[in-house]
């Protein structure tokens, strides 16, 4: 039978596996970068999906992808100890995305010959890895894209909505091709050892054994070895992740995250730590705010309580961390009023939930879990000082193991349901 050669107007010169020449490209290779993003792929997903569970989906005003269908996967209620649970799965998620930025970028550079070659005689295996590849290629682009982009607020698109769906159309064309390529992974690893690789300098360096279409009929002479390639490609990766690292770390590392973008001073001693959002972007007006400021809680009696009101309660402190989905996070010790005995001064016992209203029109729901936490509060100082307005001054909600955005600021109303 005629090679049916390649669709219409589709130029297998200029795509095909004849313009790709390097001699250390090869099945072995690929799958070495193959065999790291198999590792860290599921932690990616895995991590995402605690990201999502941390929101409470099952408030719907908490989900902020409500239109998921049948890809709300949300097994739990979101726990709140450890305190840091939220800090590691979204600084794993965040650091380990970036890491993976390079291999991914390697492993596509690594399969280009294969990736525009056209099957000759296309069998079913092969038209699933076709349509899996484009899943995954599409769905890692916009992954990445919206990660990145996302960690300083560099888009007006729907991140939650993008990184969401586009996680499942990656991870669908990722598990089929996986299906179809792991046996040839694991025969290509089994080809050369690791540690001779690494120590085969560039004049040692030779094509591998000819295959049908990674390595090269007529390759070109070595510019830079597989052991050169593994270093600039681990090498990118662990610049890129020390160079944002201490925007999750925090503390004194934080100064050492020359491409984070969170090291901001944000106000007086006790008060300069990083915010996401100010009160002038935010458009919290100082009269708002002021002396005639008064909390709303409800429950089977309704309050409006001053701060000087709240300051005269009984207050609890904890060191909490405050983590957003950018990454970034900070750990501080905030004392304010326990949100179970606010409960109780509303007439609640056994609160089933609670609605939190801020001055900038934000609402946010928490479980029974979160309110009888015993670190759960109604916070009114952070550090030993008064929370300045941009840190939500005169009061903002915290809640261990909450994402950041849970945490609230300037609140206004607090509305608890009993327990059914």
């Amino acid at each position: 039978m005629a090679d049916p050669g390649p669709p219409p107007g589709r130029a297998r010169s200029a795509l095909g596996p004849g313009r790709w020449r390097s001699p250390v490209r090869g099945p072995w290779l690929t799958s070495v970068f193959g065999l790291v993003l198999l590792i860290g792929i599921p932690i990616e997903f895995l991590t995402g999906l605690a990201s999502y569970a941390a929101y409470n989906p099952g408030f719907r005003s908490n989900d902020p992808n409500p239109k998921h269908g049948l890809f709300g996967l949300y097994l739990f209620d979101w726990l709140t100890s450890p305190g840091w649970v939220y800090r590691l799965t979204e600084g794993v998620h965040v650091m380990l995305g970036l890491a993976l930025v390079p291999v991914v970028l390697a492993k596509l550079w690594s399969v280009m010959p294969r990736l525009f070659a056209w099957p000759r005689r296309p069998s079913v295996a092969q038209v699933l890895e076709r349509a899996s590849l484009i899943l995954v290629v599409g769905g890692v682009a916009v992954e990445m894209t919206t990660g990145i982009l996302n960690i300083d607020y560099l888009t007006t698109i729907n991140f939650y909505s993008a990184h969401f769906f586009g996680a499942w159309a990656f991870i669908a064309g990722f598990v089929v091709h996986v299906c179809l390529k792991f046996g040839d992974m694991l025969t290509a690893l089994r080809s050369r050892r690791l540690r001779t690789e690494l120590r085969t300098g560039l004049a040692e360096t030779r094509p591998e054994e000819a295959d049908d279409g990674l390595v090269p009929l007529e390759p070109a002479a070595p510019t830079i070895s597989r052991r050169g390639i593994l270093a600039l490609v681990g090498g990118t990766s662990l610049v890129v992740v020390l160079s944002n690292a201490g925007d999750t770390i925090g503390g004194f590392t934080r100064r050492f995250a020359v491409f984070g973008t969170h090291y901001r001073s944000n106000g007086p001693a006790g008060n300069d730590f990083p915010v996401n959002h100010t009160a002038a972007a935010r458009r919290i007006a100082a009269s708002q705010t002021g002396p005639d400021w008064r909390l709303v809680v409800t429950g089977t009696q309704r309050l409006s309580v001053s701060r000087t009101q709240l300051t005269s309660m009984r207050l609890t402190s904890a060191a909490m961390p405050i983590a957003c989905t950018e990454g970034w996070s900070t750990t501080q010790t905030w004392t304010g009023v326990p949100l179970a005995d606010l409960a109780r001064l509303a007439g609640i016992e056994r609160p089933g939930s609670a609605r939190i209203e801020s001055l900038d029109s934000l609402t946010v729901m928490l479980s029974a879990v979160q309110i009888g936490a015993a670190d759960a509060m109604l916070a009114l100082r952070v550090n030993g000082a008064d929370l300045s307005l941009d840190h939500g001054f005169p009061a903002r909600v915290m809640v261990p193991a909450a994402p950041g955005t849970h945490n609230l600021k300037w609140i206004k109303r607090i509305a608890f349901s009993e327990a059914s």
